[in-house]
């Protein structure tokens, strides 16, 4: 994906109250920028980072600047804008990954499960099962490693529970982990933040849930995912 417009980069002073970042620009203006992203982007907001941003043509948004992609200290860029990752997968979907290839329609947000979610994409094809995909983002590098998540998700143990029971009932069940850091280079479960998602995804691989790790190429002009990542297997984890 293209950015409409290329964005521009200012210096990180701080993030705050979640959806908000203070930003200092090249020639020295102070602005606050709206951040999509409500979780922790633990190594994302470090102060004196640069910041990417685009700016909305809305006259109506109180905050007209969007903070895109961070560009660390060490060299890295992030994706933080959490709405990007099912973009992105969405154009992958019809270009990038080979696994998922082979489906004529593609349907987003369609409800499905005992729990009442919404799966992020469903493929379909005739004569083929269902293929139900959730997409996770990855932005949490430690250590050298990429860790989903970055903070207890109740939410994301749901969806494994309803990839599982998809899995169970024949249909094709995907957890793709979109990784939008380009220091990252394998994905593991972060068992040390969240154990109980850790081992729900021990036990929907060993149910049949397929996982898959896509890497994106950013730029401040544009993004697309197209490096597959290597993700630790049950046996790694048990």
């Amino acid at each position: 994906m293209q950015f409409t417009l290329p964005l521009k980069p200012a210096r990180l002073v701080a993030r705050y109250k979640r959806f908000l970042a203070d930003i200092v620009t090249p020639e020295g203006d102070l602005l606050t920028i709206h951040c999509a992203n409500t979780g922790a982007m633990t190594g994302c907001a470090t102060p004196g980072d640069t910041v990417w941003y685009s700016t909305s043509a809305s006259t109506t948004r109180k905050y007209p600047h969007s903070w895109e992609l961070t560009e660390t200290q060490s060299g890295h860029w992030i994706c933080v804008n959490t709405l990007r990752a099912n973009q992105l997968v969405q154009e992958a979907l019809q270009q990038h990954i080979p696994e998922l290839s082979g489906y004529t329609h593609c349907r987003s947000e369609v409800k499905y499960g005992t729990e009442k979610s919404r799966i992020d994409f469903l493929l379909q094809a005739e004569g083929r099962s269902n293929c139900y995909i959730e997409v996770k983002s990855v932005t949490l590098l430690q250590n050298g490693k990429g860790y989903f998540p970055d903070a207890v998700t109740v939410r994301g143990q749901k969806h494994l529970r309803e990839l599982s029971a998809i899995a169970a009932e024949g249909h094709r069940a995907v957890l793709l982990f979109a990784v939008l850091h380009t220091g990252i280079e394998d994905v593991s479960p972060a068992r040390h933040i969240d154990a109980h998602y850790a081992e729900l995804l021990v036990q929907a691989q060993r149910r049949g849930v397929e996982v898959f790790a896509y890497q994106a190429t950013l730029s401040p002009e544009q993004m697309q995912l197209s490096r597959p990542l290597p993700v630790a297997a049950c046996a790694e984890l048990s």
